[in-house]
């Protein structure tokens, strides 16, 4: 008998040999006609495979990341099996699972496939679904593998062999298709009940413009049709939503080619939108007791050698910058910690006055490849609200807890609600890709895990997502149309305290190293931008409307009213514009809701004798008339709901 430890921490004998289907069985049938693969210890296995040792075991399904993954993983396959029916003779690359769907690199032999193509291949793939052919796992050997690929004739399988181990190849069947693949897979097709190719694009093999160029085909499957169509109404919805499109539309922001790729432009409207997220972050940093510090925009590249951000990122990032001095070189800042760093290092610090937190808006500059440049949300300069607290070991918990109801009123206040605490830890096969001790990366990555725990957080782990220098606390969170951002991040670092040599005097009169724990709730104002204009379809918070009101006099009789309640609601600093615009009244009204102003304020004759206003609010309609003292107080009091709770 081996134990099967589960999720929720209880035990179950079985005999050795049973597989995670039999273990599903034994605990449901709902369960067991659900589950799609199962994570034994800490690998995604088939439901098929024995299990002849203790382990701990979790079920998946397709509400878990990990089942989708295995569902779409399947799916490829799928679509794979079609092509190879409707298309002889192609020949196939590699075909992953991707966030939402897969594709398949295939090699069609010359073929063009358009979109007209599209539905015979999707009809194709339910038509071979509906066999319900398992997905069968076969080890083979190298020989064999290579053997079998060469009989085919498909040169791309044979040169994905080259690079595997023998004892570590395995075979997938399902219907009359046979691919090179590790696994794992969903017990049969017959779980994919709705397909649809969204997509056909070009991609080099192996990713290199020398080789040939294959025809990647996207796809995304679902268990019920349902949901592919609630998944499209969301795409619809998504281009609606596209903060591109409304950023152009809101006059929030530009690119120029003469600025360059990736270098946004802001707009006055942008402009008070950054403007009042930093205001807003400046007054909670304050009362959290952070200093604010400014640092140029550039550094000496002996800066960044120091702190290992050259040797990491200055291959891929803007080269130095040279001087008529020969021997000095700058280069453009990718990162705000080394300046922090040196500010610390002003003065002697004792462990009294610990923890020092340095806080800025600081603009930093990386140097993405143009095909990855995509609006906001990628660009090669951007703003962070960069923050890093130097603190003694014992605060570190403390601290970072500090930040994580930091970020979560962030989030409150602009209404993410759903959102998931990702701890992200190094990769233990491969600690080259780190700088720092064993024991500084344990001691790290407790606190984190710890931290989490005790806020309760709702919390997934990865290794290999850890930064270069430290683990960290990434929050994903889910827009309204249920995608996952990467937004605030926390990350705990003993490495750059070492590389900078940063000290404080203990209470033993001693010197210490101090922990550093960087964060940023926002991120990247840039790409939190992107993020809220999508969420909230440009219906942005009241308290962060570029416009939160437009006031439409009638006629130009009442401009001089008009006027005056403007002047009024400005100096209770609220703000939006006046239009004087000779046009009648519904066209104003019409233009306003367009570009989501959250308060029309009509004034006529009533309105100006009563010293009064019409309020109309976007999305909802006509509110009645009330003194210009009564809107005002109702501004507030909405205001203080959203930012007080």
């Amino acid at each position: 008998m081996i134990n099967i430890t589960l999720p929720d921490g209880s035990v179950r004998q079985y005999s050795e040999g049973v597989t995670s289907l039999e273990i599903a069985s034994s605990i449901s049938e709902g369960l067991a006609r659900n589950v799609l693969v199962a994570k034994v210890n800490d690998t995604v296995w088939d439901l098929s495979r024995p299990i002849n040792e203790d382990a701990t075991v979790q079920l998946l399904t397709w509400n878990d990341d990990l089942g989708k993954n295995a569902f779409w993983h399947s799916s490829a396959h799928l679509l794979a099996e079609a092509l190879e029916e409707l298309y002889p003779g192609v020949k196939f690359g590699i075909g992953p699972p991707v966030e939402n769907g897969f594709y398949y690199d295939v090699d069609l032999g010359g073929r063009h496939f358009s979109q007209e193509e599209f539905a015979k291949v999707e009809q194709k793939m339910l038509e071979l679904a509906r066999n319900k052919s398992e997905y069968v796992r076969r080890e083979v050997s190298k020989a064999e593998a290579a053997e079998y690929f060469t009989q085919k004739g498909d040169e791309y399988k044979l040169d994905l062999i080259k690079d595997l181990e023998d004892g570590s190849i395995t075979f997938y069947t399902q219907g009359n298709f046979v691919d090179l693949c590790r696994g794992p897979h969903i017990p049969n097709t017959g779980f994919i009940k709705a397909a649809k190719i969204m997509n056909v694009a070009g991609a080099y093999w192996r990713g290199d413009e020398k080789n040939k160029q294959l025809t990647r085909i996207y796809g995304v499957t679902f268990p019920k049709q349902k949901e592919l169509t609630e998944y499209l109404e969301r795409l619809e919805e998504a281009k609606k939503r596209d903060h591109r499109k409304l950023g152009k539309e809101l006059e929030l922001f530009a690119f120029s080619e003469k600025v360059g790729m990736g270098l946004p432009l802001w707009l006055p409207k942008g402009t008070l939108l950054r403007e009042r997220l930093e205001q807003f972050m400046r007054k909670a940093q304050v009362k959290a007791g952070y200093q604010p510090v400014v640092t140029p925009h550039i550094g000496s590249k002996e800066l960044y050698v120091t702190s290992g951000h050259y040797e990491k990122y200055g291959a891929d990032s803007f080269q130095p910058i040279k001087t008529p001095n020969e021997n000095e070189e700058f280069l453009l800042k990718p990162m705000n910690c080394p300046h922090h760093c040196e500010i610390y290092k002003t003065r002697p610090r004792s462990y009294k006055e610990l923890p020092v937190r340095l806080a800025e808006f600081g603009t930093v500059y990386r140097y993405e490849q143009s095909g990855e440049l995509h609006g906001l949300t990628r660009v090669r300069g951007f703003t962070q609200d960069d923050a890093h607290i130097f603190c003694r070991p014992d605060q570190v918990k403390e601290e970072f807890i500090k930040v994580i109801d930091l970020v979560l009123y962030v989030f409150k206040a602009l209404g993410f609600e759903d959102y998931t605490a990702q701890i992200s830890l190094r990769d233990p096969e491969n600690k080259t890709k780190y700088i720092g001790t064993d024991e500084v990366w344990e001691k790290a990555e407790s606190a984190i895990i710890e931290a989490a725990a005790e806020k309760g957080l709702r919390t997934v782990t990865e290794l290999g997502e850890a930064a270069f220098y430290g683990p960290k606390l990434d929050f994903m969170v889910r827009d309204a149309l249920g995608r996952k951002w990467q937004l605030g991040t926390i990350q705990v670092d003993y490495n750059l305290p070492e590389r900078f040599q940063l000290e404080y005097i203990g209470a033993d009169n001693q010197k210490h190293r101090p922990v550093m724990i960087h964060r940023a709730p926002f991120g990247s104002l840039e790409r939190f931008v992107a993020v809220l204009i999508e969420h909230c379809g440009g219906n942005f918070p009241l308290w962060l409307s570029p416009d939160q009101f437009a006031i439409l006099p009638i006629s130009e009789k009442y401009h001089d009213f008009a006027l005056q309640v403007q002047a009024q609601l400005e100096q209770e600093d609220i703000r939006g514009f006046l239009d004087n615009r000779d046009e009648k009244i519904g066209r104003k009204i019409r233009d306003a809701e367009v570009s989501k102003v959250p308060y029309m304020l009509i004034v006529g004759e009533k309105e100006q004798e009563g010293n009064a206003v019409s309020v109309r609010r976007h999305g909802e309609g006509d509110l009645g008339t009330m003194p210009v003292e009564e809107f005002i107080s109702m501004f507030k009091t909405k205001i203080a709901e959203i930012l007080n709770n």
